[in-house]
């Protein structure tokens, strides 16, 4: 059966088509990989759908952007957002969101260490009714890929990290197994909700998304994920950061009291007060 598509009356522009998956990239400093990243993301993308691939460079002082650049050149599903200056990761990952256009966003980290590739179980969750799915290291489907050297660094790392969880479900009520896992997928109406009344700008935000998540009503599901670890040592500092994400979580709980989360006119005034920057593609 054959189909014909009628012509777009002269002058007018051609229509887009929806865009199902947005995935957002933050990228600091990361030239050294992020070629790599954003081709085996366009790849997986341009084979699966209509989407489209946002890298947030957050002030990177190396060549990160003119890479991303490059990409987008040359493919149109390829987006470069610029911040102004080096804001830190929730800042970066909030500026993608509120560019994003998809049905779903998802984000995740610039080194791949939770494949792209697993992204069908959590569109699938979405697609299922949940509004939030998370991926957790501590769920007993998640499978582990790491060097038998790098075992004691990252149980002393699953060791912290416990003990933070512990301290943000008693604080916070949160209910979940792992905040920080850095693939998270939302519906696309959720996250710009949900992101557009976050007020951190560093590694917290995670918490923050998934506090204001559960304040807004939506359903969470958390999914196993497929953790390779290459040997990168994390940029959280365990002993400074986690003093300083206590102190955040302190903020989180004030806000949530107060009512800043669930305030009407709160994206609003939170798209406000970010920079109104335009994609580069």
């Amino acid at each position: 059966m054959s189909v014909e598509v009628a012509p777009a009356p002269q002058g007018a522009a051609p229509q887009q088509a929806p865009v199902e998956l947005s995935v957002v990239i933050p990228a600091y400093n990361e030239a050294a990989v992020i070629g790599d990243t954003v081709a085996r993301v366009t790849a997986y993308l341009e084979a699966t759908g209509n989407h489209e691939l946002i890298v947030v460079d957050d002030g990177s002082q190396d060549a990160t952007a003119s890479i991303v650049r490059a990409f987008a050149e040359q493919h149109t599903c390829v987006r470069l957002v610029s911040n102004p200056g080096n804001r830190g990761k929730g800042y970066a990952i909030r500026n993608g969101v509120l560019h994003a256009r998809g049905e779903y966003v998802l984000y995740t980290d610039a080194d791949l260490v939770y494949p792209i590739e697993g992204a069908a179980p959590f569109l699938a969750a979405l697609r299922a009714g949940a509004d939030v799915a998370i991926g957790s290291r501590s769920h007993a489907g998640t499978l582990f890929a790491l060097h038998p050297r790098h075992f004691s660094y990252i149980y002393q790392r699953y060791l912290v990290g416990r003990a933070y969880i512990a301290v943000v479900n008693w604080l916070l009520q949160l209910g979940v197994s792992d905040t920080q896992c850095g693939f998270k997928a939302f519906r696309g109406s959720v996250a710009r909700d949900v992101f557009a009344r976050l007020c951190l700008d560093d590694f917290a935000f995670d918490v923050e998304a998934l506090y204001v998540a559960r304040a807004r009503g939506y359903r969470l599901v958390e999914l196993p994920v497929y953790f390779l670890y290459l040997g990168e040592q994390s940029s959280v500092e365990l002993v400074q950061d986690s003093l300083r994400m206590l102190r955040d979580l302190w903020r989180i709980r004030s806000n949530g009291r107060a009512g800043v989360y669930t305030r009407a006119d709160a994206p609003t005034e939170a798209l406000e007060r970010l920079p109104r920057l335009e994609a580069e593609r």
